[in-house]
């Protein structure tokens, strides 16, 4: 009987060992009371401003272009890795998945997402004229 609990008896002491060495340092510890304790440390550089900045949405619009395409690249790699394997019907899908992501490029491109000099403007701009009468708002 003791050979199947025994990783639960490790666990249990182990866990009681960290949160012992957690309560002996906090009540061991040093307390600081200076204004600079309180600041965040930035490679020894003052901090100067907020880090509440706003920033532009085509960051943001990089950054999840950039992980959908790198996702899709390694979906792409994952499939010529076991290409062999997948044979002609693993060829069929992945012909079929890349001219997906090549229609979808097209309509980022035509919808305004990739140009970076104007804000993006999707469909959205059709929804008050789109949405049924009980859903548009009275301006």
């Amino acid at each position: 009987m003791i050979n199947v609990f025994w990783p639960f008896v490790l666990y249990f002491f182990l866990v009681i060992t960290v949160v012992g060495l957690m309560t002996m340092t906090f009540l061991l510890g040093e307390r600081h009371a200076e204004r600079a304790r309180d600041e965040p440390y930035e490679s020894g550089i003052p901090g100067t401003g907020s880090a509440r900045l706003k920033f532009d949405i085509t960051f943001y619009l990089i950054a999840v272009f950039f992980v959908i395409f790198d996702l899709e690249a390694l979906f792409v790699f994952a499939w010529a890795v076991g290409l062999r394997e997948a044979g002609w019907t693993g060829y069929v899908e992945m012909t079929v998945f890349i001219g997906l992501l090549f229609v979808a490029l097209i309509y980022l491109w035509k919808v305004g997402g990739l140009d970076l000099q104007r804000p993006v403007r999707g469909r959205a701009d059709n929804l008050r004229t789109a949405a049924p009468l009980s859903l548009r708002r009275s301006r």
